[in-house]
């Protein structure tokens, strides 16, 4: 099974803006790390550590876990397109 880097990246976004709403620079200071490498975890282009994800998640104040939850399914059209 494929990790899903896309949702990770995302949970890692939608949790630093409304948990500790700090930027990416912020927030990469706050977790000691590299801002860029904070932007390609939440691109879904970065592969994190155990290590890492723990130290995300105590920085945003969540259980690890939440860094890991899965996307929900969107239904999508015939097309591709997702359906509204």
């Amino acid at each position: 099974m494929q990790p899903d880097f896309r949702a990770f990246g995302e949970n890692l976004r939608k949790l630093r803006k409304e948990k500790v709403r700090l930027t990416q620079s912020e927030f990469a200071l706050y977790v000691n790390m590299d801002r860029s490498y904070i932007s390609g975890l939440e691109c879904g282009h970065a592969n994190p550590s155990l290590d890492i994800i723990v130290r995300l998640a105590h920085g945003l104040g969540v259980h690890p876990g939440e860094l890991l939850k899965p996307l929900p399914k969107v239904p999508l059209l015939s097309n591709g397109e997702p359906a509204s």
